[in-house]
C-alpha cells in the first residue's frame, strides 16, 4: 500500500492498490444478480423455516396464501404433508387440487360438502336430459308432419293429372258410342222399310 500524510491538517488518506483492479474487473464483467428465495405459503402461515425440499413448497407458492389456509382449515398441515409423502410427486399436484376443492365445497357446505356439489350437478344433468328427450321427440314429430305434408303435395299434384286422363278418356269413348247407337237405329229402320213391302202382301 502507498500512503500520503499532510502535515498541516494531520489526516491520513489510504489508497489501496488492489481495489483498482476490483473496480475494472466490476466494469468488465458484472456480479450475478442474487436470488432471494421467499418461503412458501404453508411455512409462512405456520411460522416455520422453509426447507431447501420442502414438500409444500411447490404447491402452495408464497404468492397465493389463502390456497393453503383453505386447506389447512379443513385438513390440517400435518395431514396435508402426510398425503403428500405417501403419494409419488407426478401425483400431488392433482391430490392439492383435490384438496383445495373439498376445503372450499366443505367451507361452503359443512353438511354435505363435495357430495352436496356433485348432487347439484347431477341433478341439472337429470333434467338437461329430460329437456333433450322432450326436444327429440318434438323434431320427430315435426318430421312426422312434414313427411305427411309432402305425401299430401304430391297426391294433390298426381290427381289432377289422373281426373285429366279420365275426362280425355270419356271424351274419346262418348263419340264411338253414339257411333254405334246411330248405326244400330239405321239397321233397324232399313229392316223396317224392307219388310214394309211383305206386310203390305
Amino acid at each position: 500500500m502507498e500512503g500520503s500524510t499532510s502535515g498541516s491538517t494531520g489526516t491520513t488518506n489510504v489508497i489501496s492498490t488492489s481495489s483498482l483492479p476490483a473496480s475494472n474487473s466490476l466494469s468488465t464483467s458484472p456480479q450475478p444478480a442474487v436470488v432471494v428465495i421467499s418461503p412458501c405459503a404453508a411455512c409462512k402461515i405456520l411460522r416455520r423455516r422453509c426447507v431447501e425440499k420442502c414438500v409444500l413448497a411447490p404447491y402452495f407458492p408464497p404468492n397465493d396464501p389463502l390456497k393453503f389456509t383453505t386447506a389447512h382449515r379443513v385438513f390440517g398441515a400435518s395431514n396435508i404433508i402426510k398425503f403428500l409423502q405417501e403419494l409419488p410427486e407426478p401425483q400431488r399436484a392433482d391430490a392439492v387440487s383435490s384438496m383445495v376443492y373439498e376445503a372450499n365445497a366443505r367451507l361452503r357446505d359443512p353438511v354435505y360438502g363435495c357430495a352436496g356439489a356433485i348432487c347439484q350437478l347431477q341433478n341439472q344433468v337429470n333434467e338437461l336430459q329430460q329437456h333433450l328427450a322432450k326436444a327429440q321427440a318434438e323434431l320427430v314429430n315435426m318430421q312426422f308432419q312434414q313427411t305427411n305434408l309432402m305425401t299430401l303435395i304430391c297426391m294433390e299434384m298426381t290427381q289432377p293429372h289422373d281426373q285429366q286422363q279420365s275426362v280425355d278418356n270419356l271424351f274419346t269413348n262418348t263419340p264411338h258410342t253414339n257411333y254405334q247407337s246411330t248405326t244400330s237405329f239405321s239397321e233397324e229402320n232399313n229392316l223396317g222399310l224392307m219388310l214394309e213391302p211383305l206386310w203390305t202382301w
